[in-house]
């Protein structure tokens, strides 16, 4: 596939916004969704900013972006879904801030319950298998 290059401004933008979800700085982060940044924007890897959000165990991003329209339920390029990663880092308020949005703990491969299990986080079970 040939195409036109990528501006560099507009890599230098991607990798700021990555780096602010990453980081957990909120309004910054909202303040360039609210510009136009997709809510869904995608790495290389396939890790949208909801991913590394997650990962990071940054709730208020999670929140922020979950409000602007991010998917809870996009994969990375291994599978993983926004949840497995908050459930990995065992953070309870992105955990409960994701299944209150409707995340599915049995989404992805592998899935959160998945990665609970085979992790033992019992702590994390119990609230994928809260009512």
């Amino acid at each position: 596939m040939t195409g036109e290059p990528i501006d560099p401004g507009v890599i230098e933008l991607a990798g700021r916004v990555f780096d602010l979800a990453r980081g957990g700085h909120t309004q910054e982060l909202a303040e360039y969704l609210d510009a136009g940044v997709p809510a869904n924007l995608t790495n290389d890897k396939g890790d949208t900013l909801l991913i590394l959000a997650a990962y990071h165990g940054h709730a208020e991003t999670v929140g922020a972006l979950l409000d602007h329209g991010a998917d809870h339920s996009r994969t990375n390029d291994r599978g993983q879904t926004a949840l497995a990663a908050a459930v990995f880092k065992q953070s309870t308020e992105t955990v409960t801030r994701l299944l209150r949005s409707g995340a599915d703990p049995d989404a992805g491969g592998p899935s959160a319950r998945a990665t609970a299990t085979f992790f033992d986080l019992p702590a994390m079970l119990e609230l994928l298998d809260a009512p």
